[in-house]
């Protein structure tokens, strides 16, 4: 949690740095980067709910990452409609903004640190934000719906700045920064960035760390046993091996774990044919090469490659993988055990009767597709899995759900070791 506070606490001496440097005045003290952070906090978490700054005057922040539903998607759509008539859809699932505070700029060539693990090892692709890791930062991250045509749609950094003056944020943001920020263009979206990031960096909003699992970790709760079986089958290598990927244990200061290794990485899952853009059958979405980040195109090898995303608040989804392909939570862990046993449960069949695996990929580019635990299996072998163990696996990933508050014999049980604390 220190490494936490120290991030948010940098972020915060930035941003204030910079508007400082801007208007050419001192340096801020300690307590007024907290007093002007605080404030940023409000005017970004207006912004984000304000539907005004968008084209269409209908589409906000909020509007599709819901405060309701973890800051993830508001309904079972596999992409949601917006634009600058509500009619453009999107091609991705929306991803939850929770607990992004602690993701690392994207490189290309992980390594461990040596008390993480392995340093010598190439661990690839991983960091950044969105699906493909191509921004760093919340700031970074913010300018893609404001701008994408098929989001908030607005045409240039100019029109945010006309519909945030508009919307009557010049005064509060002048208030907060010292200069009529607004009036220039540049120096306008850029407070507009910065609000909306300061206000992202929340932790009683966005990294609250007060789900079960971590009343747990506290040593304030317990889990039951089938919570119990299903974090060993989590941890298991020769099972779920889901901690590989979503580390489920703290770091080696004490932080929280983040359920996610931050790494970029191709698992296959089943073409959406309910996305729009996927009715074309030469569209491929492949993430890390493209088409939406084009550094990498055309290497084969980062073809299919998605961010690892975070599973606290797992259980609150009701759409699952980059492309919205699965709609419960049971099915998304059901893929992993079944994608390589029973391959005819999740992919199309060819005219020949065989099934054609990892069909959202283009012929000879399913290279480098995941196949360690529980990947690997032959078609026709035991999943895995069995249902009772995925049933274990769902109940102990509903843990993760912040604003537990524990109930009936969990709160008795809960009561003692809250005072022996």
């Amino acid at each position: 949690m220190r490494l936490l506070r120290h991030a948010v606490c940098c972020l915060m001496v930035a941003a204030v740095a910079a508007t400082a440097a801007r208007a050419d005045t001192a340096a801020p003290t300690r307590a007024e980067v907290y007093r002007q952070a605080a404030a940023l906090t409000v005017i970004g978490r207006q912004m984000f709910a304000d539907p005004s700054l968008s084209a269409s005057g209908l589409t906000s922040c909020a509007s599709c990452h819901s405060p309701a539903h973890a800051f993830g998607p508001p309904n079972e759509d596999a992409v949601q409609l917006a634009g600058p008539n509500l009619r453009q859809p999107g091609h991705r699932a929306v991803p939850s903004l929770t607990y992004l505070q602690a993701t690392p700029a994207f490189t290309e060539h992980h390594f461990e640190s040596e008390d993480e693990g392995d340093e010598s090892i190439d661990e690839g692709p991983t960091g950044g934000l969105t699906w493909d890791g191509r921004t760093d930062g919340t700031a970074a991250q913010a300018v893609i719906p404001l701008l994408s045509p098929f989001e908030m749609a607005n045409a240039s950094a100019h029109d945010v700045v006309a519909k945030a003056r508009a919307a009557g944020y010049a005064k509060p943001l002048r208030d907060v920064l010292g200069h009529d920020v607004l009036d220039d263009d540049a120096a306008g979206f850029a407070a507009i960035l910065q609000a909306l990031a300061v206000y992202q960096q929340d932790s009683a909003t966005f990294y609250p760390y007060n789900s079960k699992y971590d009343a747990v970790l506290a040593g304030k709760a317990a889990l039951t046993p089938q919570e119990q079986r299903g974090l060993d089958l989590f941890e298991d290598p020769d099972k779920g091996n889901c901690a590989r990927c979503h580390i489920s244990s703290r770091g080696g200061d004490g932080t929280p774990p983040q359920f996610t290794d931050f790494g970029i990485v191709a698992i296959g899952v089943p073409r959406n044919r309910a996305i729009p853009a996927n009715r074309d059958p030469g569209y491929f979405d492949l993430g890390l090469c493209g088409p939406d980040r084009t550094d990498f195109l055309g290497q084969k090898e980062y073809c299919g490659r998605f961010m690892t995303p975070t599973l606290r608040n797992v259980a609150t989804r009701s759409v699952f993988f980059h492309n919205g392909v699965v709609h419960t939570l049971r099915d998304a862990v059901r893929f992993y055990a079944e994608r390589d046993t029973n391959p005819e449960r999740w992919y199309p069949r060819n005219p020949d009767g065989t099934v054609r695996k990892f069909d959202d990929f283009p012929p000879g580019m399913e290279a480098d597709i995941e196949m360690e635990a529980p990947f690997g299996q032959k078609a026709g072998d035991p999943p895995p899995l069995t249902p009772n163990e995925i049933d274990a696996i769902v109940a102990f990933l509903g843990t993760l759900t912040d604003d537990w508050q524990p109930s009936g014999p969990e709160a008795s049980a809960a009561r003692p070791a809250q005072h022996a604390r």
